[in-house]
């Protein structure tokens, strides 16, 4: 199969876009999604016997990491919009795992794990645990602390890169 995709290579070429696509590879978006979905996919496959998936396990530990938290508090933390994690916690809310309280003082809701959330948990720990060894040792330990700092402080200039977009009214944004 890989040998027949990368010979249609020179004729996909061929069929291309007149538009002007140049330096989009560079996109960092498109780098770091790519990224992700590759190890989420290795994450997710290392906890699938524990019946959670990679992003419900960091749900999970940012909960009990900060218990009782907002909802907006640990979107924050994520870095993930409130409207998607509400519906990533309704799924596992459902499922037992976590407790949303009723609207409290300035009218949060605070999360805390359950008994069942508690165990799915530890249940899934050695296989992240393994994956994420497996993982480090590939890429080097060193690289990976180097990297990891480095990620975060990316997720702190985008996030600091949004601020006057939102700060800013839609109409003093329009230009002329």
């Amino acid at each position: 199969m890989y040998i027949h995709v990368k010979s249609q290579m020179p004729k996909m070429k061929k069929h291309c876009s007149p538009l002007d696509l140049d330096g989009t590879g560079y996109c960092a978006s498109f780098n770091f999604r790519r990224t992700a979905r590759a190890v989420t996919r290795l994450y997710d496959m290392a906890l699938q016997e524990s019946g959670i998936r990679s992003t419900q396990f960091a749900i999970l530990v940012g909960v009990v990491k900060n218990q009782p938290v907002s909802i907006g508090a640990l979107a924050d933390v994520l870095v993930i919009d409130s409207s998607t994690l509400t519906r990533s916690l309704r799924l596992l809310e459902k499922e037992g795992l976590v407790a949303i309280s009723n609207r409290a003082a300035m009218r949060q809701r605070f999360l805390t794990i359950t008994a069942k959330g508690k165990r799915t948990l530890a249940r899934s720990l050695p296989a992240w645990r393994a994956a994420h060894a497996r993982f480090v040792a590939t890429i080097g330990s060193a690289y990976w602390i180097e990297l990891r700092s480095e990620l975060e402080r990316l997720a702190h200039v985008a996030v600091d890169l949004e601020k006057p977009a939102k700060d800013t009214p839609a109409l003093a944004r329009t230009s002329f």
